[in-house]
């Protein structure tokens, strides 16, 4: 089996797809959890493109998250599209990733995802709060590669 497969279980990523379609209660705004093994180049620059492929970008509103993370490189990126930068303070996600970070250093990796999931929607509600007219516009399922 591959350090993929192995991450989190077959529960832990139920929890993970719960707590996403939790934090998209309450805002316009999508979350997507990406996981792979490796990078193999600059974890933001493959979080960037992991985002144009899962054709996030295309979000009405343009204010799709993706919370990247590469196993085996003990890295993880959050990658927020054009609209949420132009809509937010420069730092917004430090709070995010430093709880992500503080379970990920302790090997809870399926908490952090799912912390750092429900803040972010938190924080997405203050910029892009749910209306009666949302539609969920991507996926909540978790990506692998």
């Amino acid at each position: 089996m591959s350090h993929v497969e192995e991450f989190l279980t077959a529960d832990e990523e139920q929890e993970i797809v719960n707590a996403i379609l939790e934090a998209e209660k309450n805002t316009s705004g999508e979350i997507r959890v990406h996981i792979e093994a490796t990078a193999k180049m600059d974890h933001f620059s493959r979080a960037q493109q992991i985002f144009h492929f899962l054709k996030m970008g295309n979000t009405k509103d343009e204010n799709g998250v993706l919370l990247y993370v590469a196993v085996e490189d003990k890295k993880f990126v959050i990658y927020g599209d054009s609209g949420i930068d132009r809509a937010v303070p420069k730092g917004f996600w430090d709070n995010t990733k430093n709880i992500i970070a503080s379970h990920f250093k302790k090997g809870d990796f399926k908490q952090g995802i799912v912390e750092g999931v429900l803040m972010a929607g938190k924080e997405l509600n203050d910029h892009f709060p749910w209306d009666h007219t949302d539609t969920n516009e991507l996926s909540d399922a978790i990506s692998k590669g």
